[in-house]
């Protein structure tokens, strides 16, 4: 196996120019939530070119690329939607058009993440040139939406389209590490009501953002004293908008509502985080409502796939057999033990590991700080190493590990 990981490492050099030609005709192509399609076609172009074996795009618009028809299906995904670019100014470069030298790539989605689609492709590339083809089947997942709703488009694939993976590899970006589980999340409304009246005179009135102050101080002081884990981290909530409604200026304001980004870490779930701010003094004597948020927001092809703004915190043992298999793919291409983390923010495995107990790892190129930062960045030496890993993790499962995946795999944060 040693002259096949050199093989392998030697490929994944030599298509390291292919690769950023490809990512970087993916930047190119604007991509935000629900308007894929386009960038969704770039990378079906580009599977065809490699010479995957089957390409299928379903009807919420994820697109699927196969290689292999054996018993054992492993599945790897990256979200290709992206975020906005924010405001412009504070950009070096065309956040499309983007930069490269011979280390870096800038532009949006570079990091976050579409460098790990065409990491992937390329490793199916090496994966057909070195006949590395086992007793798998490998589907490369381009998934929507994410940015949106982590987790929808594994929703709709596990639910709707069938798929049932053995495992997913998750390429968001790992700062070169291995990563085993994350934070949940959740998106919480809290909203109070009030009377309009003329703001010449307020005390006819009940203003409902006066309503909403004590609560926003109550939340605040609630973050510091949220639960901690060893390895997640800490719980953490903050109010990310605020919103009102008012007959004009000048009136007094009748309703007033925030939305909360509430981190959940091991031991905390939905119910337990609505419960905390249900139960705030200032939240009983304004008399609040608090309510998870719905998403219903179509996707590009058009379809709607409703579901609650609840996404489950996960975590797999360290000893798990995917763990083992992408440290001893890691440790025989590069030479070097793997270091094992956690993500500190949010992907899709809420729902494929959250939701559905299918064992999710995670190694990806580039970093998580450049995330929907302005000059988004990634290195091309980290998508060589991506891709090689890639390349060698189904046979390393197949021979070494599948016969110890356990039935269903535990979520240590239950």
């Amino acid at each position: 196996m040693k002259e096949t990981f050199t093989q392998v490492l030697n490929l994944a050099e030599k298509y390291q120019p292919e690769m950023t030609r490809f990512l970087r005709d993916m930047i190119a192509i604007p991509s935000e939530s629900c308007n894929e399609e386009k960038v969704i076609q770039r990378i079906k172009e580009e599977m065809e070119k490699v010479g995957f074996d089957r390409i299928e795009i379903d009807p919420m618009g994820n697109i699927l690329g196969f290689i292999g028809h054996g018993k054992h299906v492993i599945a790897m995904d990256a979200h290709i939607d992206t975020v906005g670019i924010g405001n412009r100014d504070n950009w070096k470069y065309d956040p499309y058009q983007g930069y490269e030298d011979d280390e870096i790539i800038i532009g949006r989605g570079a990091s976050d993440q579409e460098g790990g689609m065409a990491a992937m492709v390329y490793a199916g590339k090496i994966i057909k040139d070195l006949k590395l083809e086992d007793d798998y089947t490998l589907v490369v997942v381009g998934s929507v939406q994410e940015e949106d709703c982590d987790g929808l488009c594994w929703q709709y694939i596990l639910n709707e389209y069938k798929l049932r993976p053995e495992f997913v590899v998750i390429t968001e970006p790992t700062d070169g590490k291995i990563y085993r589980g994350q934070r949940g999340r959740m998106e919480i409304k809290v909203t109070t009501q009030g009377i309009s009246c003329h703001g010449s005179a307020p005390e006819r009135g009940d203003n409902a953002i006066y309503k909403m102050a004590p609560i926003l101080t109550e939340l605040r002081a609630l973050h510091e004293n949220l639960q901690d884990h060893a390895f997640l981290g800490k719980g953490s909530l903050t109010v990310s908008e605020i919103f009102h409604t008012s007959p004009s200026r000048c009136a007094v304001a009748d309703s007033c509502w925030i939305s909360i980004d509430r981190r959940l870490t091991a031991g905390e779930d939905g119910e337990l985080a609505l419960s905390q701010i249900r139960n705030l003094p200032a939240v009983k004597a304004a008399g609040a409502t608090v309510e998870m948020y719905a998403y219903e927001r179509p996707s590009y092809t058009g379809l709607v796939y409703p579901t609650e703004a609840y996404f489950p915190t996960w975590l797999i043992e360290d000893g798990h057999p995917v763990c083992h298999t992408l440290e001893d793919s890691y440790h025989n291409l590069f030479g070097k033990p793997a270091q094992v983390d956690k993500w500190t923010f949010s992907t899709n495995g809420v729902s494929i590991m959250g939701r559905y107990g299918i064992p999710c790892i995670g190694f990806g190129p580039g970093h998580e700080d450049q995330a929907h930062a302005p000059n988004e960045r990634t290195w091309k030496k980290e998508l060589v190493q991506a891709a090689a890993l890639y390349a060698v993790i189904p046979s390393v499962y197949v021979k070494q590990y599948a016969a110890q995946m356990p039935e269903s795999t535990a979520n240590l944060v239950k």
